[in-house]
């Protein structure tokens, strides 16, 4: 872990607890991550489970993974088992404390009877329809359902048979009896249970009326024993609602503390529309790289201790805003450029044929593999023949006054290895195509260094013709190419912002041998490219595949100095 993962959080939210402890409200610290599993988590969820894991951490606290899996129509096993897996990578440990909200169905449905009993609940036959007219407006008081006068036994008959399966779907709903005057919309009446016969994919068949979110989400917390119930700023005017449920109950009481949610540029954090992104067919499914759910990420081979570290840097706050996407990226590369292993590889290649070079002689250079550490010594042994590759844009046959890489009777340094002087250029007789170059080296250049003591300023990186591996490189840019792919013209759709151009798919490209042996997942910094990872998904070894996971911001000046 860098420092700066290192770093505790302390900011509005970690003032709030530590009032708390001190005024003795709580003589403890437990968080949880509720997510719903009607989708794959996303960046904006990364940050609620590093700040709800690591203030738990911070205080020496619990943490629990909770699902609140409420609505079958839209819940999925996928869902759920893609969650669990993205939480345990971020880092997060619920120990044995993995929950579900229909743990709790029993108990709720107990307690939306005793609110019947205390006459702060009913059942409405209203249609859904009827039910929005009623509830009014931001501007205009809502209207009392005729049927919220029901006597206690009536609507414990009513709620009873709709657990029995005796209504159909839409039918009935259970409805809190609060204020249907309220100017907080949440206030009005809100929906407690609605008839769904749905199955259910932990509880099956057992039950055709479900809680709502609103209902099950605070009681739930109170169950567990939930200290501080960290939320985005959206659920701010769900919490007189959340209390009201607790204090009519008469049941532990959690506090809730709202944050603004984390959202960076050029991104969408929107479930419904990922969803769409996923089923229309912009993107090669929730774990595409260009996605920004978690699952994507880690395939692109973002490191959690990275996503730690942007959360840290975004800060934690109660404005709502965007964050700089640049500033994501700035994490990424902070934390590769201290981890990755430096590798070769030619994205473009052109050949060079080294003509005063013996044509069976290979040697192996040791090339450090963390130069950019020098308290690490690790090496590795990179062949070096005859026929090597360079970049294609490494070479220009006519180049300006500041192009300082190979050009004719020009001499640059093969990093590792040796001074090379360019002596010829093939082209294609028909096209004009360089197709490959002539050059000579310099025996006594091994090194960089030479007797007489000559300095060159450009450095290539290069592989063995005869001993490279081809592969499958696959370059990344946004997803959508406006800074807020909300805003789009009227009539328009967000998907009209993606970027067309979002993936690059280079084949035939040429890396050092050593990497058909890198593991799935496995990162690396290829010298003067950027930062790349095997593709977990695609490659194989038979077929090699990496994506790129950022650029390199100055790509020439630290090649130069290596």
């Amino acid at each position: 872990m860098t420092e700066e993962s290192n770093r505790p959080f302390n900011n509005f939210i970690t003032e709030i607890i530590d009032a708390d402890l001190a005024a003795g409200r709580y003589d403890r610290v437990h968080t949880r991550f509720p997510p719903e599993p009607n989708g794959y988590l996303h960046i904006g969820h990364a940050m609620s489970v590093n700040l709800n894991y690591g203030i738990a951490q911070q205080y020496g606290g619990k943490f629990n993974l909770r699902f609140d899996d409420t609505n079958p129509v839209k819940e999925e096993q996928e869902y759920i088992d893609a969650i669990i897996r993205d939480v345990r990578w971020l880092g997060a440990d619920w120990e044995d404390r993995l929950c579900y909200a229909s743990d709790y169905f029993e108990q709720l449905y107990e307690w939306a009877v005793q609110l019947i009993r205390q006459g702060d609940a009913y059942v409405d036959d209203l249609s859904p329809d009827e039910i929005r007219e009623y509830r009014g407006s931001f501007t205009e008081p809502g209207r009392n359902s005729p049927y919220r006068d029901r006597s206690v036994e009536e609507n414990l008959d009513l709620f009873a048979r709709m657990r029995a399966g005796e209504y159909p779907d839409g039918s009935r709903v259970l409805r809190a009896k609060i204020d249907m005057s309220s100017p907080n919309m949440n206030l009005r009446d809100p929906i407690l249970y609605r008839i769904l016969h749905e199955e259910h994919p932990r509880t099956g068949d057992a039950w055709c009326i479900y809680p709502m979110y609103d209902w099950a989400h605070g009681q739930s917390d109170s169950i567990e024993g939930i200290t501080h119930s960290l939320c985005t700023l959206e659920f701010e005017d769900h919490r007189p609602l959340y209390n009201w449920f607790i204090e009519k109950l008469g049941i532990y009481h959690p506090r809730q503390v709202e944050f603004a949610p984390l959202i960076p540029t050029y991104t969408i954090v929107s479930k419904r529309r990922l969803i769409r992104l996923v089923r229309e067919g912009y993107v090669d499914g929730w774990d595409d790289p260009r996605m920004p759910t978690i699952s994507g990420m880690r395939r692109r081979g973002y490191p959690p201790e990275a996503i730690r570290n942007f959360v840290l840097l975004s800060g934690v706050s109660r404005s709502q805003g965007r964050v700089e996407f640049e500033m994501l990226e700035h994490a990424i590369r902070d934390y590769l450029n201290e981890h990755a292993p430096r590798v070769m590889a030619v994205l473009d290649p052109l050949k060079i044929v080294i003509e005063n070079y013996p044509e069976d002689q290979v040697e192996y250079f040791d090339v450090p593999v963390y130069p950019q550490d020098e308290a690490r010594t690790e090496t590795r042994a990179l062949p070096f023949s005859r026929e090597i590759y360079i970049e294609r844009d490494d070479f220009m046959e006519d180049p300006p006054r500041k192009f300082f890489r190979l050009a004719p009777g020009r001499e640059v340094r093969l990093l590792g290895a040796y001074y090379v002087t360019c002596t010829g250029v093939i082209k294609d007789e028909d096209t004009g195509e360089i197709r490959e170059l002539r050059c000579t080296y310099d025996p006594a250049s091994q090194g960089g260094a030479t007797p007489d003591g000559r300095k060159v300023k450009g450095t290539l990186h290069w592989v063995s013709a005869r001993h490279a591996h081809e592969a499958e490189v696959r370059l990344y840019d946004r997803l959508f190419k406006v800074e807020n792919p909300y805003e789009f013209p009227e009539g328009g759709d967000f998907t009209d912002n993606v970027n067309a151009d979002s993936l690059t798919i280079i084949h035939g490209a040429k890396v050092e041998p050593g990497l058909a042996e890198a593991a799935p997942g496995e990162r690396f910094q290829f010298m003067r490219q950027g930062y790349f990872n095997v593709d977990p998904v695609l490659s194989t070894p038979d077929h090699l595949v990496f994506n790129r996971i950022v650029s390199l911001r100055d790509t020439w000046a630290k090649i130069s100095n290596q």
